[in-house]
């Protein structure tokens, strides 16, 4: 399933054969847990999104929450695409580097990080990258790079 017209994030769980939803929940709970405050889940994309809302944050680019995360279940694996840890090379070293000391395979392009399985995830550096990242930093990462 690489897109799903779910408008809901339990529609889009019941939607997927149940070891995949089984794999996502348990990352959608470890996002859940270290979300910062301000960021909200909703359904973006096709996808389990956590963004800012449009209340707090208007000035988007496609007048869309500012999505700083999402999770996904693809044909062949599932994704969590970590926005702060590709806006912040130092986020995304620290999360290389705990993969590699764990031994575990670093499978990320530039926001998407591949899985399988939620234990090929080093999950408390996924942890890390989530809780590192209040919405007004993000929001600065954003306007400071945001092309005009």
């Amino acid at each position: 399933m690489a897109r799903s017209n779910a408008t809901t994030v339990a529609q889009y769980l019941a939607e997927l054969p149940a070891d995949r939803r089984k794999e996502l929940a348990t990352v959608r709970k470890l996002i859940l847990k270290h979300l910062p405050k301000g960021y909200q889940e909703t359904m973006g994309w096709g996808m389990i999104s956590y963004g800012i809302p449009l209340a707090d944050y208007p000035n988007t680019y496609n007048g869309q929450p500012l999505c700083f995360i999402a999770l996904a279940a693809q044909k062949n694996f599932s994704t969590i695409y970590l926005m702060g840890a590709y806006a912040s090379t130092p986020e995304y070293r620290a999360l290389k580097a705990a993969f590699e000391k764990a031994g575990k395979k670093f499978d990320m392009g530039k926001s998407c990080l591949h899985f399988k399985r939620a234990d090929d995830l080093e999950l408390q550096a996924v942890a890390k990258v989530i809780a590192a990242t209040p919405p007004k930093k993000f929001i600065a990462y954003f306007e400071k790079h945001r092309r005009r």
